[in-house]
Order: C-alpha cells, then structure tokens, then sequence
C-alpha cells in the first residue's frame, strides 16, 4: 500500500516507518521538523520504500494514499507548550487537513490521540468512556484540548462522510529515538543518570504513570488500523503496569549505575497525579497488550542514550 505518516521523523513516527517499510509499502513521510529528526530515519537513507518532504499539516498535503497514520504534534509539554497556538492549530486545522485529504483519497485513517484527553483523572485506571477533568484555560490546554478536538473531527467526518477512521489514545511511550532534550520522564532520568547529574522530580515523586515500550505501541497501531472497519476507537493503547516517577527514577539510577542523586522541585501546573490505562478494549478488540516488561525496555533505551550521548556529548 501507499501510505502516509505525518511526523514520521518523530520518535514514534520513525519506528512505525521501519515497520511498514518492512512489511514492503510505499512510505511518504512528512514531517516540518520542529521536533522531529532526520536522523531518526538516517538509517533508510537510499531505500526506494520511503520518501521524505519537509511540511506542515497546517499547510495540508497532496497526494493518493490508501492509508494515513497522523502523528503530526509536539507531545511533550516542553515542545507542545512553547507554540501554544502552533500546537492548538496543528490539532484542529492539520487534523481537519488530513481528514479532508483522507476523505478526497477514500483512505483509511489513524488518529494520534492521547492519555492527556483524560487531564487529571477522577477516574482510576481511566477507561474510554471516561470523559476526563481538563483545565480548558490551563498551559496544557493547547494539547490536552487540541487532541479532544482532533478526536471530535474523526468522528464527524466518520459520520458524515462515511470515512473509514481510527483513533488511539497513547499512554507514556519510551524507547531509542526519544529526544534527549524533550523534557519527558524517561530521556530526562536516563540522561541525567548517565551524566551522574541531578535527577530532576516534580512533586513529592508519587504521582503515577504506566510506560508502554515503543515497539509495543507501534504494533498496537498496526492492529487498530488494519482491524475491522467498525473498530473505530478510541482505544487506550499504553502499559496497565503503573509505576511511581520516583520508582520509576531508582530503577534508573540502579540500572546506569549513576552516582546522581534526586532532586525535588514544584509540579508543574495541571500536572496529572495518575495515568494507567485499562486496555481491555485493546486485547478484546485488537488481541493486544504490551509484551516488554519495563527493565526490558529501559535497557534498550540506556543503551541507545549511551550510544548517542558518547557520539554528541551534551
């Protein structure tokens, strides 16, 4: 198939390219790199299955495409809130472009959605009836909202138009290729291990979160998108295993062997205290649930940070 990935210079982007180039399609990818990274896909450079333009969803895209994954958005706080109203557009108008593009292509398409559509939870684990307790003023809004507002756009062009839509809700997702400067939990405890400086926590460190491997997620995509046409979602795609930040920041110091030690600071606003998902939908549904324990994935991930820090040294 021909298929299109927005934000597929990304972190989670650049793994879902290698596995639908593995699996032999044509594979388009756009990306404006304000996030994202060419040298996460340097390793396909010369391979004919991928192709890669430098573009904005905001702009909208031409093209024929038989299937269309949309992960265009900063995801981290740190990115997603220094463009407020970037961000805030490129999930109503780029969200609304590629819906169009989608409906004028008769292609089917998968929404990037986000545990953050739940704000912090009243409910515990967070199922996707629950409809959640977002500050549609607050800091996080321009993401929190934007995601909401995307996921109402995939529903109204399914409605209206008939377009075949899918929509995934990610929980923490780590793995090789994260930015090492994006400000999230995992990159920001493994680097500053491994430079034996201060590990940053916000709060008190119990606040909670369950962290999902990247190439689980990426498989969960594959499901939901090849998965029966009236299997639209949303659908909860992250780890039910929740861990403490401040479990979660030892494990790390045991693993680097880090002489870091731990240092507190005020949570930021509208900082959620609980995220885990019930993914029950997701084994019903797709037959999926992650596989990759946590010690598992943390390996892997030091490994590549060990690796990237020694070849750029901060």
């Amino acid at each position: 198939m021909r298929v299109l990935v927005t934000g597929g210079a990304g972190f989670l982007g650049s793994h879902l390219c290698d596995r639908l180039v593995d699996q032999g399609n044509d594979v388009v990818v756009i990306d404006n790199l304000q996030t994202g990274s060419l040298l996460n896909l340097s390793h396909l450079t010369g391979n004919r299955k991928i192709e890669f333009r430098q573009s904005d969803v905001i702009n909208g895209i031409e093209g024929k495409f038989d299937r269309i994954y949309n992960l265009a958005c900063p995801a981290s706080p740190k990115h997603y809130q220094h463009d407020p109203i970037g961000t805030a557009r490129t999930n109503f108008n780029g969200v609304d472009n590629m819906l169009r593009l989608a409906t004028q292509c008769g292609a089917r398409i998968l929404q990037a959605s986000t545990s953050e559509v739940y704000g912090d939870p009243l409910v515990h684990p967070q199922t996707e009836e629950y409809r959640g307790n977002v500050n549609p003023i607050g800091p996080r809004a321009c993401y929190d909202e934007g995601k909401r507002i995307g996921e109402t756009l995939c529903f109204d062009y399914g409605r209206k138009h008939g377009l075949e839509i899918k929509v995934a809700r990610i929980f923490n997702t780590y793995g090789p290729r994260m930015n090492p400067d994006d400000g999230r939990v995992v990159s920001n405890f493994i680097v500053q291990a491994l430079q034996n400086a201060p590990i940053t926590i916000y709060g008190e460190g119990n606040q909670t979160r369950s962290f999902c491997y990247v190439d689980d997620l990426i498989d969960g995509f594959l499901r939901l998108m090849e998965s029966p046409a009236d299997i639209t979602g949303p659908i909860n795609l992250g780890s039910p295993c929740e861990f403490t930040v401040q479990e979660l920041a030892e494990t790390v110091v045991e693993m680097t062997g880090s002489r870091s030690r731990f240092e507190f600071c005020d949570l930021p606003t509208d900082d959620p205290r609980q995220r885990q998902p019930d993914i029950s939908k997701a084994k019903i549904q797709l037959g999926w649930q992650p596989v990759i324990a946590l010690r598992d994935g943390l390996g892997r991930t030091i490994s590549y940070f060990e690796e990237r820090l020694r070849k750029h040294p901060a």
